[in-house]
C-alpha cells in the first residue's frame, strides 16, 4: 500500500498495556525501570515530561493515564517527509487527537483509550497494516 505521496505506507505496531503521560518540576530526577519496554523523559526549562507504562509513572508527577500506544516501525530515515502528517491525516479526520514521541529510530503515535476504536478503524481504511505485540 502506498501513501498520499506514492511512498510505501510504514507497517504499525500496537504495543500492550496502557500507558500514560506524566508532567514534573524540570529539576525533577526520573529513575528509568529496568524492564521498562518504552519509557521516553522530555525536560525543558518549564518541566519534566515522562511517557510510561502507567505501572511505571513516577511518584508525586501529574498523571494523565488512558492511552494506547503506537510504533512506527523503523528504523526511519531522518531524510523522510510526511510520515507523521500522512498517519495524522486520517486520524484527523476521524476527530482522533495524538500524541507523539520521537526517537532517533521511529516515532510512537498516542491515542486516548476511548478513542482507539475510531484511531484503528480509521489507520484500516486508510490501508495500514497494524501488528500486536506479544
Amino acid at each position: 500500500m502506498t501513501d498520499q505521496a506514492g511512498g510505501a505506507k510504514p507497517d504499525l505496531r500496537i504495543l500492550p498495556r496502557g500507558y500514560a503521560v506524566c508532567r514534573l518540576p524540570p529539576d525533577r530526577t526520573v529513575a528509568v525501570p529496568i524492564s521498562a519496554a518504552f519509557f521516553s523523559v522530555t525536560r525543558t526549562a518549564d518541566e519534566t515530561s515522562v511517557v510510561c507504562a502507567e505501572e511505571d509513572a513516577p511518584a508525586g508527577a501529574e498523571i494523565e493515564p488512558g492511552w494506547r500506544l503506537l510504533k512506527i516501525e523503523g528504523p526511519l530515515d531522518f531524510s523522510e517527509i510526511g510520515i507523521l502528517a500522512t498517519l495524522s491525516r486520517p486520524l484527523a479526520a476521524a476527530g482522533v487527537s495524538i500524541f507523539v514521541v520521537s526517537t532517533w529510530d521511529t516515532d510512537y503515535l498516542m491515542v486516548r483509550k476511548e478513542q482507539w476504536p475510531m484511531a484503528r478503524d480509521a489507520l484500516l481504511a486508510d490501508g495500514y497494516q497494524l501488528a500486536r505485540d506479544s
